[in-house]
This record gives structure tokens, sequence and C-alpha cells, in this order.
């Protein structure tokens, strides 16, 4: 079968591809930007990419005619614009007017469970979508997920800061808002297997897991998975704007995602009993097994997805592109040059570099560098990185998202996320045993120039230790 997928690069779609290839599915994989295409399927046969932007209807004509079915998985919540719910409703309408086209006689869309009388911006946006894709002329299929647990969800992420970091929380109110997780794994099966079933069309179904927990059941649930003791008191004086301010210097989250999910967190998420676990032949797992299954995969260094690797604002269609030469003329550069007795070694230290490994020189000063960042309202240095060892373009590498990363070429280009008067990018390069460092500053304004004279002496023997350290043998 012919499938469209949408939201490939994004936490579900990154999951679900190698289920469908398994079940030797052809594959249509919409990207924003051809530069961003997973690399470990650039060269796959099943799948063709295709670069569409859903905001745009002109370039929506990419989208063959003779797709027989599609997955709707653009999400918005995470983007830091105010008007995510108008994003939502454009890429819905624009979808749905293009499907219309094609040969296409499923949609498979997950949501959001939206049961409460009063929803949350983010959930009444998820029930809009649904509303918009069903007046579409192809059969819609609508799974409602409540919070999603795996090795790199947002909520799993979250949870697990708060648990790790705390032993004792000072909580808002909204930690005893009732909840129905569901694991990630099952909402992937739930996906894969309602593939051209005749009896789900024009159906919508919740998908969650066994048990109704409180969010402070959940953090309590999950301290005992890691074998720590912890105390949760919650208060009711906690405004939405504090709550999200918590969040978002204690987690990894972003101040725009914290602030969704506070919006979110008041309303609860339980699940309408269907026949739908028997139709499918699933049996969703607990809590715990959610958790335990996700700290096998981190264990293992096997996580297939991060919601830190998404973009976090609406970007330009082809914003990797424009950027992966960083610019020749109005620049400051720190340009560095060492002899390298062992290229593959230090080709694998520059594929290892920031998350837990570090900077390999002055790392005290690059978290100084990322606690500034957070003041400011920046990310910081807490998103770490998906892989310890594994690249590619569009990861996220602490404050810099990854613009290039290419092995054979022995190339690495990041760009800076932090909070700056300009922009940034770090590159790595081997040529001829030969390692290039090429720091690069573009700055905006007067404040920009002085910014970069202020950070110059640290330069100094920040990547100069840096470079010296990765070509050490």
């Amino acid at each position: 079968m012919k499938i469209l997928i949408t939201g490939t690069t994004g936490y579900i779609g990154m999951r679900l591809i190698p289920v469908l290839l398994q079940n030797k599915h052809e594959l249509v994989c919409c990207v924003r930007d051809l530069n961003r295409i997973p690399q470990e399927y650039a060269n796959t046969e099943q799948i063709t990419f295709i670069e569409v932007d859903f905001l745009k209807l002109e370039t929506l004509n990419h989208i063959p005619k003779d797709i027989q079915a599609a997955y709707y998985l653009i999400h918005s919540m995470s983007a830091d614009a105010d008007g995510f719910e108008t994003l939502e409703e454009i890429c819905a309408t624009n979808f749905t007017y293009q499907i219309n086209q094609t040969e296409c006689e499923q949609v498979i869309y997950l949501s959001g469970i939206v049961n409460d009388k009063v929803l949350s911006k983010h959930l009444g946006s998820r029930k809009k979508v649904e509303d918009l894709l069903n007046k579409g002329t192809f059969a819609l299929t609508t799974f409602k997920a409540g919070i999603i647990v795996g090795s790199g969800s947002a909520s799993f992420e979250i949870i697990r800061d708060l648990v790790e970091k705390l032993p004792v929380m000072i909580t808002p109110k909204w930690l005893n808002t009732k909840t129905q997780p569901i694991g990630v794994a099952d909402v992937i099966q739930f996906l894969s297997k309602g593939l051209s079933v005749s009896k789900l069309y024009n159906q919508s179904y919740d998908i969650m897991g066994p048990e109704i927990m409180t969010y402070k059941e959940m953090l309590l649930q999950f301290a005992r998975v890691r074998n720590l003791k912890r105390w949760i008191i919650t208060v009711p004086v906690m405004t939405p704007r504090l709550s999200s301010y918590w969040l978002y210097f204690v987690t990894t989250t972003t101040y725009s995602l914290a602030s969704s999910l506070v919006d979110s967190m008041k309303v609860e998420v339980i699940g309408k009993p269907s026949e739908i676990n028997q139709i499918l032949g699933i049996n969703p797992m607990t809590y715990t097994q959610a958790v335990e299954k996700a700290f096998e995969k981190i264990e293992q260094n096997a996580i297939v997805s991060s919601w830190k690797d998404a973009v976090n604002a609406p970007i330009d269609q082809h914003f990797f592109g424009k950027h992966i030469n960083p610019p020749k003329f109005g620049c400051f550069k720190d340009i560095r040059v060492g002899t390298v007795t062992d290229p593959k070694k230090a080709l694998n230290k520059i594929w290892s570099i920031g998350g837990n490994t570090g900077w390999y020189y002055g790392n005290f000063l690059w978290e100084i560098r990322g606690f500034i960042d957070l003041l400011y309202g920046g990310v910081g240095l807490r998103r770490g990185r998906t892989h310890d060892s594994k690249i590619q373009t569009g990861d996220v590498i602490d404050f810099w998202r990854v613009l290039y990363a290419n092995k054979k070429e022995k190339k690495l280009l990041l760009y800076a996320e932090m909070k700056l008067p300009g922009e940034a990018w770090l590159e790595f390069k081997i040529i001829q045993n030969k390692l290039y460092q090429r720091a690069i500053f573009r700055p905006k304004g007067l404040y920009g120039r002085l910014y970069w004279y202020a950070v110059l002496p640290f330069h100094g023997f920040i990547f100069n230790g840096m470079l010296k350290n990765i070509i050490k043998t």
C-alpha cells in the first residue's frame, strides 16, 4: 500500500515509519526541508521524500495522486507562537483540500482525549483539527491518546527531570488532576494496526492505558521504578504563570511548551471505553511497564526519537538549506587548526560532543553560559542530545541545532539556538588529517559586536582546549 506520512521527523512519525516498512508498505514522507531527511532512510527504496509545508498550499502539489492512505501527525503544541491554533487550522485545511485531490481512501489522525467539558487551548485545537479533517472525501479514523509515555516523550522527560532532581516537591494543585497515560509502543500499535480496517472508517476512538491516575501518582510511581523516595506537597496558590516558570527552570522543557502543558494539565484526560482494544487485538501496558520499557531503551542508547529534536518555532521551509553555508562577510570568526593522527577517533569524538560527554574543555563555563541563557528565556544546556554517538540533521545538542552531519565528508555544522544578539555557527571538518574548527558569529547591531568582544577572552582557551582534546589520542 502506498501511504503518505506527515510529521515525518516528529516524535511519533520516526517511530511509526520502521513499523510500516516492516509491513512492506511504500511510503511517501513529507518534510519541510529536504536537508532534514533522516539518514537511516535516505537510500531506502520503499521511501520517497517530498518537500511539503502544509502552511503553504502551493507546495502541496508535490503529493502524488495515487496514495491510498495517509497519517496526519502534524502537531504545533511546542511551537513558540501564540497562535498555534491558527497554524493547526491552516495545516488541517490545506491537508484536507489536497488529499481530496488524490485516491486516498483512509486518513488516520492521532489526537488527544477531549472528554472534559472545559478544554485547554491545546485540546480544543486538536478537536478543531478533527472537525476539519472530517470534511474530507476520505474516511477518517481518529485515535485520541492520553499522556504518551516513552523514551524521549515530553511527558516522560519532564517527569524524569522532576523526580530525579527534586527529593521534595512543592507543586501546584493541578497535580491532583486525573489522567490515563498510554505507552508509546501501544500508540504505534494502534496507528499501524488501524490501517485499512474498514470497521474503523469514519470512527473516533479513545486509546489509553488501563489505569486512571493523578499526575502526583505518576510522579510517585516513576520514583518507585527508579528506587527513589520522593515527597510531594501540593499548594493551591501557585498561578499558571508561576507553574510554567517552575516547569521551565526545573525541567528541560521550553517556556512555551511548559505554558501549554500547565494549561492542559488542569483538564481531566480520561478515555471513554470502547471495543477498539478487542478489534485490533491490543492489550495496553500499565504506566509502570511503560516507564520500565522507556528506561530499557535509554540504557541501550536506542531512543528512536525525542520531542527535543522538534523545531520549536515556525521556520522557513528551507531553514537548514539557508544556514548550511555560514556567511563569509560581516562576521567575526575564531578559526583553529590541529593535526589529527587518528582521524577516525577524532571524528567519533566530534560525533559524541555535548550532552553527557560535554564539550571536552571548560564544561563549567559552558554550564554557566547555559544558565545565563535560561535566565534570558533561552533553552540552556538542559536539552542534551537524543543519542550519545549518533547525529543527524535537525537534532539538538544542548543549545545547538545540527544543520549538517556527514561522517563520510568528516563534517559537522551546528547552529546556535541560545539567546544571542546575532547568529552563531560552530563547524568541525577534517581535511587530509587536519581538523578545522570554526566558530562564526554574525552580530546584530552594536550590541552584537560588544558581545563578541566580551566573550573573546574566553574563546582563547575554551576553543583551543576543545580542539586539543578532540585530536588527542
